[in-house]
């Protein structure tokens, strides 16, 4: 009984100097790029076993009047909204509503070699159709209302890049097709599917579909930085990267999110292990991508990561299974980028935490 209570007690000393220590040299991590506060910033979040040990906001919200940062800030998470996206195909094929594997055909029997491109294709990027985002017609629509079908339309004709399954090349038009028929399929709006099925039953009450024209509460405004300094994000029309980037959130309703998929409330545990699987090539490669995140590891131990990026915004988010250490970081300039930043705090946590178990481990065998 005596060991125990030492031990608890030593566990408390070893969090409580760690945790000041760890502050420190996370302010540290993101101050070697969010170190001006007067100028666009950050709002950055770390989440380890139940508990968020660091939340902080750097910099301004909103430089014209003169508005500093808030951690409950509202930002644009450009494609890190592919995680919803691949989660409510899912959510639709839990319900029996669709096959990962059913071919594009059979929902859009015009789309060009649609019955040898699959659901599966999309949203792993190995469709090999055309990104919208590298054609040079794509500055004709960017401030245009486009209808789904319209983006389809946009990009459907266009030569392919690969046969299907032949290699993996992120792509944004295979997750706008996804957002066309996750519509087609439910007969809901992409837009409303998400909120009823992901951001009300998450509880993630400050998540949107982007708009620059409603009234959105705690807003983070976007810029650019020029040779001259910053100015006003350029404007596109959300409708055109619709699926693939246009949904708005905070770094509180994002640790939401991972907590839902941890405790299947949206998804269950079948289907959201799709999610999570390396898939492979024609060839057999295998490839470091599910379905909405990429699956890659720090150190060796797996993680799951996804950034965004849409004028003025960027966001990076990196999650570690194995140690339930989640890390968010959003920026409303894109020229600061968290993606770097947030891995290294990813890091910084591991290592901390794999420290503190070898700290406590040493000290009980001395007891």
């Amino acid at each position: 009984m005596k060991n125990i209570l030492l031990a608890f007690l030593l566990s408390l000393t070893v969090f409580d100097l760690s945790f000041a220590q760890s502050n420190t040299k996370i302010d540290s991590i993101i101050q070697t790029e969010f170190k001006d506060q007067n100028a666009p910033g950050g709002v950055f979040l770390v989440f380890r076993k139940g508990k968020i040990i660091y939340e902080k906001a750097f910099g301004k919200a909103n430089l014209e009047l003169n508005v500093d940062m808030r951690p409950n800030n509202v930002f644009q998470i450009g494609s890190m909204t592919k995680q919803f996206t691949a989660v409510s195909i899912l959510i639709l094929e839990s319900q029996g509503k669709l096959s990962v594997n059913d071919p594009v055909a059979k929902y859009i029997p015009d789309y060009p070699s649609g019955n040898s491109i699959t659901i599966h294709h999309l949203l792993t990027h190995t469709s090999g159709i055309k990104d919208f985002t590298k054609m040079k017609s794509i500055s004709d629509i960017a401030q245009k209302e486009m209808s789904p079908k319209m983006m389809v339309d946009f990009f459907k004709n266009e030569p392919v890049d690969f046969k299907p399954g032949e290699k993996f090349d992120y792509n944004n038009s295979g997750y706008v097709l996804l957002g066309y028929l996750i519509e087609l399929i439910s007969g809901e709006k992409y837009e409303d599917f998400i909120k009823k099925n992901i951001f009300d039953k998450a509880g993630m009450n400050n998540s949107f579909y982007a708009s620059d024209r409603k009234i959105i509460k705690n807003r983070a405004f976007g810029y650019h930085q020029k040779s001259d300094g910053y100015v006003n994000k350029t404007i596109i029309n959300f409708s055109v990267p619709f699926a693939s980037g246009s949904l708005m959130s905070t770094v509180q309703d994002m640790l939401k999110w991972q907590d839902a998929i941890n405790r299947n409330l949206i998804l269950d545990a079948e289907h959201a292990k799709k999610a999570f699987t390396k898939y492979k090539l024609n060839n057999g490669d295998e490839f470091n991508y599910g379905y909405g995140w990429h699956l890659k590891d720090i150190d060796g131990i797996a993680t799951r990561e996804h950034g965004g990026s849409i004028f003025g915004f960027k966001s990076m988010g990196v999650y570690i299974p194995s140690e339930d250490i989640y890390v968010i970081g959003f920026s409303n300039c894109d020229c600061h980028s968290p993606t770097q930043i947030t891995r290294d705090i990813a890091r910084f946590v591991l290592n901390s935490s794999k420290v503190n178990r070898d700290i406590l481990k040493t000290s009980l065998k001395s007891k």
